[in-house]
């Protein structure tokens, strides 16, 4: 049997091959062609069953398509690539031309007017009604020709992310500075010289070898001396994928084209109102205001730290601060005031102590126990497999966790739902996932040791994976992670709050040689150094989402350079204009490969969301099984059966307070005062 059509929860990677790709999505489209065919021509009256069985049709579809997606994610190769960029377009012509075929919408509509679509409740009304949105914003309702043209933009919008994604991929392994002269190296931590060392080791070279993979390139900007090396390393790092072989400049400017095409073509005047529609936010306006009020509440605060960086940068020896130097000045900073080194906290994350505490927590906290099983059949030997069960014994999921850097992976890090169970009439069918992230690999036969952010980047992603297979939604397109985009990073982010508190941290910040519990001294540098720099990293995020909506609202395709136009946008945001000047565009595949077109907003959205709910917790106790548990029964078990406002209300008894961001994130008092016309998610659901 071809192993991208096995049914079993434990996916059968180590068997899948290149060849396997194009005849298991040509049996998988046949099939749903045929159940296709039967559900448009079945006789007797249409009733929510047609409704599911559109369902189980589509998953049987994407669970092959999703398999392969992730493989080229995780483990790319020209074969690979050349058998997924073959399937793409027969997949997504399928897809897409599902709510544009004439039968089966009559079909779908005759269900939702059925006498027993009028007695539905709960989930099953609610995906009846966002089935009939789907529908129409996906194109139902227009004329044949206009149709046609749909579906030719959204094949071409698939083509497009894909070649996006491989440009930057291959951008940034194009690159590597190779350095001999060890007076090059001053400033840099032993870990990232280790690194450096086996990377040139590994590609058979001397010296000690940087990349612009996260693990090599954000140590070289944070410690290296060498100010030349840095702006070395600035400059490649955000000219990736602006010119020569891997050039995405024309391919950001078609899929823009495409995207507001598409928008007009569905009756909305952009990308932006298009996306935004059925997300909490509501529109792009909306979307917009909640930036710019932001960015204004925010500012004050930025612009002295600015000073302070610009003022630091001198007393250095500098001169004037550049863009190469911030991470740097930062850091220095920081030590300067907290007499607190980041590279200090490595040797107490080891990542299995940190995995260790994290499940403990998860036990403890919302009744699941994570369990490591053996499984030879992962894709890359540093993949491990673990399963979830609740404390009754049932088994909820299964996860699939790759952490480490490698050039046939895509970098960042993420969360990937691969298969959708939830309770059938017989029981319950386990979710499977994985979790993927860049961080710095085991060195000189020692254990992984991460940095505090990587701690609070693991913490981040198991929230992702909390929500994906602690879902009880009977319904899987309305399960897990399949909720409002600006919604869906409340259960990450709150995770990561715990990565700040002592009784957490005790779990599992043990010193790797000695086993010493995380010293008071250094936990209570970490806790104040926790807002420094705050309103500058606030600021950046807040510049991504102003450049995203601005590129879905107010640009014109037809005018041609996009870069220079996210450059203008970001001009504002930055510590000088100048500073602006790079091309971190065309390597932005959050919003041109991934799913956070017009809502890189969400992030900050979510924050508003995360640092309220946390309050509860504060409140209750961080470790309170009851609290954990009202957040599993409101929040991670419920997915998109009921709307996101709705559900925060359940848990938090009230909508959103904006504030609680301003307080955590800026250091602010508990008397910061809210503009009476600032825009908050309970606002614009």
């Amino acid at each position: 049997m071809n192993p991208l059509l096995s049914r079993e929860p434990r996916v059968p990677f180590s068997a899948i091959r290149p060849d396997h790709v194009e005849p298991a999505l040509d049996t998988a489209l046949a099939e749903a062609q045929t159940a296709l065919e039967a559900l448009v021509t079945a006789s007797g009256p249409r009733t929510f069953d047609t409704i599911l069985a559109l369902d189980a049709l589509t998953e049987r579809l994407s669970r092959p398509m999703g398999l392969v997606a992730h493989l080229v994610s995780v483990q790319d190769s020209p074969e690979l690539r050349a058998a997924y960029n073959a399937v793409l377009p027969r997949y997504t012509a399928f897809l897409t031309g599902l709510p544009l075929h004439e039968g089966l919408w009559r079909a779908v509509k005759e269900a939702a007017e059925s006498p027993q679509a009028a007695r539905l409740e709960g989930v099953a009304r609610r995906h009846l009604e966002k089935t009939l949105q789907e529908f129409r914003r996906a194109g139902a309702e227009l004329s044949g020709a206009d149709k046609a043209r749909l579906e030719a933009i959204n094949v071409e919008l698939s083509q497009l992310g894909a070649k996006f994604s491989e440009n930057t991929l291959d951008a940034t392994n194009a690159f590597e500075l190779l350095l001999t002269d060890e007076a090059d190296l001053a400033g840099l931590p032993a870990s990232a010289l280790e690194r450096a060392r086996s990377s040139a080791e590994a590609k058979g070279l001397s010296g000690w070898r940087f990349t612009l993979q996260a693990p090599s390139y954000v140590p070289f900007m944070t410690y290296a001396e060498n100010r030349a090396l840095r702006e070395t390393m600035y400059r490649a790092y955000t000219s990736r994928a602006s010119g020569g072989a891997f050039d995405n400049r024309e391919v950001i400017g078609r899929i823009l084209a495409l995207r507001r095409e598409r928008a007009q073509l569905l009756g909305y005047p952009d990308h932006a109102d298009y996306a935004l529609e059925p997300r909490m936010v509501g529109s792009g306006a909306r979307a917009l205001a909640f930036v710019t009020e932001l960015t204004e509440r925010t500012r004050p605060h930025w612009q002295r730290e600015v000073a302070e960086l610009s003022a630091f940068a001198a007393a250095l020896g500098l001169g004037e601060l550049q863009p190469w130097d911030v991470a740097f000045v930062t850091e220095r900073l920081r030590r300067e005031r907290y007499a607190f080194d980041e590279e200090a906290l490595r040797p107490f994350f080891p990542l299995e102590g940190v995995l260790a505490g994290l499940f403990e927590l998860t036990e403890t906290l919302f009744g699941v126990r994570v369990t490591r099983r053996d499984n030879p059949e992962v894709w890359h030997p540093d993949v491990a497999y673990y399963d979830l069960h609740d404390l009754s014994g049932t088994h909820l999921g299964s996860f699939y966790t790759d952490w480490f850097p490698r050039e046939d992976k895509r970098s960042g890090a993420w969360m990937n739902p691969l298969i959708t169970g939830g309770p059938t009439a017989g029981g319950f069918d386990p979710h499977v996932a994985l979790i993927a992230a860049n961080f710095s690999p085991p060195e000189g036969g020692r254990p992984a040791l991460l940095t505090h952010s990587e701690v609070q980047t693991t913490f981040h992603e198991f929230g992702h994976l909390l929500h994906h297979c602690l879902s009880r939604v009977s319904v899987r397109a309305r399960a897990g992670t399949n909720v409002a985009w600006d919604f869906v990073e409340l259960p990450s982010q709150i995770m990561e709050n715990w990565c700040w508190e002592r009784p957490a941290l005790d779990l599992f910040a043990r010193h790797v040689d000695t086993g010493e519990r995380l010293p008071e001294e250094l936990f209570n540098k970490l806790r104040a150094a926790r807002t420094f720099a705050g309103a500058n990293a606030q600021m950046r995020q807040l510049s991504y989402g102003a450049v995203d909506l601005a590129l879905h609202i107010t640009y014109d395709p037809a005018s041609g350079d996009p870069v220079g136009f996210a450059q203008r946008v970001m001009a504002p945001f930055a510590i000088r204009p100048e500073f602006a000047h790079n091309s971190f565009l065309t390597a932005f595949t959050h919003i041109f490969a991934g799913g956070y077109a017009a809502g890189y907003y969400s992030y900050k959205w979510a924050e508003v969301l995360d640092a309220d709910a946390f309050s509860r917790f504060q409140r209750e106790g961080l470790f309170n099984p009851e609290t954990g548990r009202a957040f599993v029964e409101a929040i991670l078990s419920r997915g998109d059966s009921a709307p996101p406002e709705v559900l925060f209300r359940e848990f938090m008894g009230r909508d959103p307070d904006p504030e609680a961001l301003l307080r955590r994130n800026l250091g602010l008092g508990e008397t910061a005062v809210r503009p009476s016309d600032e825009v908050t998610p309970s606002e614009v659901a």
